[in-house]
Order: C-alpha cells, then structure tokens, then sequence
C-alpha cells in the first residue's frame, strides 16, 4: 500500500507541478492587482466624490473586512465541499464583483463591492496553500515556494504601470475592468487544476484521489507506486481554542502581531 504522500514522492517533481506553479503564481498576480488597486484608484474617486480622509481610508479598510470575513467562511467551506470546488467559486466571485465595481453609481456602491471583491480574493488562498504543500511534499523543491512571492510582486508593478498609463487617459473605471483580465483569464485554466488527492482520501473517495495521481504521473512521464492506496493515519483537526492554548498561546500572539 502506499499514501497519497508516499505517491507524491514517488512521482517526483516534473510538467505538471511547473504548471500548477504558473496558474497558481498567476493567482497571486490576480490577487494583488485586486488587493493593490485601491492605492491608485483612492486619489481620483477622492477628487470624483469630494471625500473626506476617514471615507478613502475606509474603502481599504472595507476590502481587508472582506478578506477577513470570507476567509474563514470559505475555507470551513472548502474543508466540506473541497478546495476546487471553493477556488472556482472565489475566482468568480472576484471577476464578478471586480467588474461591477467599475460601475459603482456612488461611494456607497464602491465600499460594499470592493469589500466583496476582498471576500472573493481571499478564497484564492484555500486553493493556493494547498498546492503549495502538494509541491514542497518534493522537500527539494522547496525554493518554488518563496519564488511564489514573486508573483505578488508582479502584481503590484502591473497594477501601478496600468494605472500611469490608464488613468490619464479613459480613467479609474477601465483600469478596474483591464484589472479584473487576469481573474477571468485564470477561470479558462481552472479545469487544468485538479481537486485535491488529499481531500478526496479524507472524504473516503480514494478513486478520485487515484485519478488525480495517476494524472500527475502521466503528466510528469513518472511510474506510479505499486500496491493500493490507502488512508493516513487520522488525527485530531486542529481548533481554535488550540491557537490560546497555554502551550502555543506566545506563538500565536507573535504570529499574529507580525501579521
């Protein structure tokens, strides 16, 4: 027998974690665009509007309520319905409200939309982290991880050389729409990434999980293991009274404190 970690293992690093590296890294970009584009749009609806300090300040603090909120929803969501099924649903969240946001009639409109668009975001991260552990399972080629970072970087560049150039010339509205590309582009792509292996073994579908191996293995031109897959060992889930427990509470103060 052998696990979905074992398998993993065995497939070794090739095509297809490349490419899983790319969409979700491509995921990164979308999302800080998405995140990024409130410090380039806040100047001109400031002038559009006549608002006050407190009501552009408050449009940012609005998007990372959003993220907040819909993290922990989405991702009790993506423990029970699995992590393609809520990454899916994040992207199109995302490009949804994205896009109404560049018709937003009023402050009002703008501040509620934008703050959905962070809750779509923030389901990028149910998916992202879980490929990411999919990839440093090869301990080898744990680099890809902090190359990820790059991604957001790329983001946040793209965002501030479109909006020199947008702005000025069709202003803040089309550059929410050139924005939103990236989200709907990675919706095209999305059938390429598979449900987690790992999901579908602790949901007890283990020929889901088979398929998404051997798929990898194909992709990756590697054998599959011999004998049958079979379950990890089951252990506790964390909780959050885990998080203050006495043990770990001066970890997760500085934890979040640096966050």
């Amino acid at each position: 027998t052998f696990t979905v970690e074992e398998a993993v293992e065995t497939i070794g690093f090739g095509r297809f974690h490349i490419a899983l590296f790319l969409i979700m890294g491509s995921a990164g970009v979308a999302e800080a665009m998405e995140i990024m584009l409130i410090a380039v749009v806040s100047p001109l609806i400031r002038c559009e509007w006549q608002l006050q300090d407190w009501q552009v300040a408050l449009v940012t603090t609005m998007v990372f309520f959003g993220y907040m909120v819909f993290s922990i929803v989405l991702g009790l969501l993506a423990d029970r319905y699995g992590r393609w099924k809520i990454l899916l649903l994040s992207f199109l969240w995302a490009a949804y409200f994205s896009l109404l946001t560049s018709f937003a009639p009023s402050y009002i409109w703008f501040v509620f939309l934008r703050a959905m668009v962070g809750g779509g975001v923030s389901g990028h991260a149910q998916g992202r982290e879980e490929n990411k552990q999919i990839i440093a399972m090869c301990s080898c080629f744990n680099p890809f991880l902090s190359l990820g970072k790059v991604f957001w970087l790329a983001g946040s560049l793209l965002i501030i050389g479109l909006a020199s150039v947008v702005n000025p010339a069709i202003g803040w509205r089309w550059l929410i729409r050139i924005a939103s590309i990236p989200g709907i582009l990675l919706i095209l792509v999305f059938k390429f990434i598979p449900e987690s292996a790992r999901y579908n073994v602790s949901m007890g579908n283990m020929a889901a999980a088979l398929a998404t191996l051997q798929r990898i293995a194909e992709m990756n031109g590697a054998a599959m293991p011999e004998g049958v897959l079979r379950e990890t060992a089951k252990e506790r889930r964390g909780r959050f009274k885990d998080l203050i427990h006495p043990k770990y509470l001066r970890t997760t103060l500085q934890i979040w404190i640096i966050w």
